[in-house]
């Protein structure tokens, strides 16, 4: 077993376990294509979730010419105001960080859906954002 990834008490610093996963749009299902939109980051020991978008149009609409541009927009917009809290995130701005991020990466059927998540370790989340926006997104 390979224990360098094992993190004991006293090891980690600062650092916060977060998770994340990836916004996928998938414009035509029976191809399987799909480019990345956005990410969702949720740090419990920060009570932080938070998401960040960013759409290719271009890559879009070299997977399906015919894609509802404006329509996938609204539904990233959606997932950042779930995210954000407040009056934008509807009946979900009552759950806290941990419900609203099992909400956003529930499996779905729909053109924007989450990836796998993935976990690792961060001292401010909403850079992890930032830095996962930029590394696996644009």
């Amino acid at each position: 077993m390979n224990e360098r990834h094992i993190i004991r008490p006293g090891q980690g610093g600062d650092r916060d376990v977060f998770e994340y996963a990836l916004l996928r749009v998938v414009p035509r299902v029976e191809r399987g294509e799909c480019i990345n939109a956005g990410v969702l980051v949720y740090c419990r020991g920060r009570d932080y979730v938070g998401a960040r978008t960013h759409l290719d149009e271009a890559r879009l609409l070299a997977l399906d010419p015919h894609a509802d541009v404006a329509g996938v927009r609204a539904a990233l917009r959606a997932v950042e105001g779930v995210c954000a809290g407040g009056p934008s995130a509807g009946q979900a701005a009552r759950d806290d960080a941990g419900r609203r991020f099992r909400w956003l990466i529930a499996p779905r059927s729909t053109i924007v859906r989450p990836g796998p998540v993935h976990t690792g370790l961060t001292t401010d989340p909403a850079a992890e954002t930032e830095r996962l926006l930029e590394l696996l997104v644009r």
